[in-house]
């Protein structure tokens, strides 16, 4: 367990350290440090510089940070959406993974949504070849809901190395 670890809300300047650890955590070579990668299902980027800055600029999400000392060793996006918070780009530094930092980061996250937007579940999508996310989820309280959609096409960004990519909503009850 990585102790000495704070947490706060990401601001603009931080959008391309924040889009290169999201994309060094889920996809190519130095994703496969950690357990979570997806670089076996999929090619390209998972995000771009531009979008983290929508997202911390929007009124309606906040992309919360993990910090050791002055390095962001994780992050993650939260979306408001009525009554529940949307969990995604939850990231933790390959090189860490399997350190307790993932969880820490997670629960700060459900208790920052439900403080200030007063949300009353958490939800998110995860693809259903990811077993052992999925699994890691589980112990964290989130059902499946066996709700399916594809997984989004986005050739400029990302190219799938399988066909048929699927994300399964998984839900959190407060």
């Amino acid at each position: 367990m990585i102790s000495a670890l704070s947490f706060r809300p990401a601001v603009v300047i931080e959008s391309s350290k924040i889009a290169a650890l999201a994309n060094a955590a889920y996809r190519g070579e130095t994703s496969r440090q950690g357990w979570t990668t997806e670089a076996d299902l999929l090619d390209g980027l998972r995000t771009r510089a531009e979008e983290v800055q929508r997202l911390i600029e929007s009124d309606h999400s906040v992309i919360l940070l993990c910090m050791h000392g002055n390095e962001i060793v994780g992050s993650v996006c939260l979306e408001r959406h009525a009554d529940a918070a949307h969990v995604g780009m939850f990231v933790v530094n390959p090189t860490l993974q399997s350190h307790g930092v993932g969880k820490q980061l997670l629960t700060y996250a459900e208790s920052y949504a439900h403080r200030h937007w007063a949300v009353q579940k958490f939800l998110m999508h995860v693809i259903t070849q990811r077993h052992e996310l999925i699994e890691f989820y589980e112990r964290r309280g989130y059902r499946r809901t066996g709700v399916f959609k594809s997984f989004p096409v986005n050739p400029e960004m990302w190219q799938p190395k399988l066909s048929g990519l699927q994300l399964e909503e998984l839900q959190k009850l407060i």
